[in-house]
């Protein structure tokens, strides 16, 4: 079993809010866009085989995809054809991993998240192993939770709720879900297509498929974030910049 398993990367967005003709997973942070800083984390985290999903501009980002990747001959892309929520998006992902028996886990995770380590990725999937866990996920807590899901934890169930669906109590909650998951391959194929568009974004969520697991009694591990700007994530120009700025902070911090 190689170290980290599988993985799917959700690239398929148009990033309106980018006020760019760029297609979001294309955007750089310090000089390298965004999807290929993640390839370069699941490349040094031995993931294998990577699926990125592409949809807007698919050809654009999957030519950029294969020319900076630093191992392309693992990748493979699938098509999402319809903007549909990240629920649809690891569907398709898992669609074209096809019957992988080299592994039992898959990392799902979005194309907007450069700012990610390896070493995060692997302790999320043994966190998963470890527990024996249908999935695990990555939190952080932020000063300011506006725009993410929030962890509900009853005991030891955890759920999430996106911010357009939280009541005003869910909306004072702290601990954010930072769309990073690992997920036992099997678990994953059994929940997903049992999502329903039933929320304010009609959408297939893939957060429901960790409520779906947990209603079936199955286990989730949640690994919070030491550095909660590993969670950073890109939907505008103001978080393109949060992200350069905490890249920055790194490297100076870094001997």
């Amino acid at each position: 079993m190689n170290a980290t398993g599988a993985a799917i990367v959700m690239a398929a967005g148009a990033g309106t809010r980018m006020s760019s003709d760029l297609p979001k997973p294309l955007h750089p942070v310090a000089g390298r866009a965004m999807v290929l800083r993640l390839l370069d984390t699941l490349a040094a985290a031995d993931a294998d085989p990577v699926v990125v999903v592409v949809g807007h501009e698919a050809d654009r980002v999957r030519t950029e995809a294969r020319a900076g990747a630093p191992q392309p001959e693992r990748l493979i892309f699938a098509d999402q054809q319809h903007q549909l929520g990240t629920g649809d998006a690891a569907r398709a992902g898992l669609d074209a991993l096809g019957d992988v028996r080299e592994t039992d886990d898959v990392l799902v995770l979005p194309g907007d998240t450069p700012l990610l380590r390896a070493a995060t990725l692997r302790r999320l999937v043994a966190a998963r192993r470890r527990d024996g866990a249908a999935a695990s996920l990555l939190t952080a807590r932020l000063e300011d939770p506006t725009g993410y899901g929030r962890v509900v934890r009853d005991g030891g169930a955890i759920t999430i709720v996106e911010q357009r669906d939280a009541s005003p109590a869910e909306s004072q909650i702290d601990e954010v879900n930072a769309g990073v998951y690992c997920f036992d391959i099997a678990q994953l194929r059994h929940a997903l297509p049992q999502l329903r568009r039933a929320n304010a974004a009609s959408e297939y969520y893939l957060t429901d498929a960790i409520g779906l697991l947990a209603r079936d009694g199955q286990r989730i591990v949640a690994m919070s974030l030491s550095d909660p700007a590993e969670a950073l994530g890109v939907n505008d120009a103001a978080q393109l910049a949060a992200c350069e700025a905490a890249l920055a902070a790194t490297a100076r911090s870094t001997p």
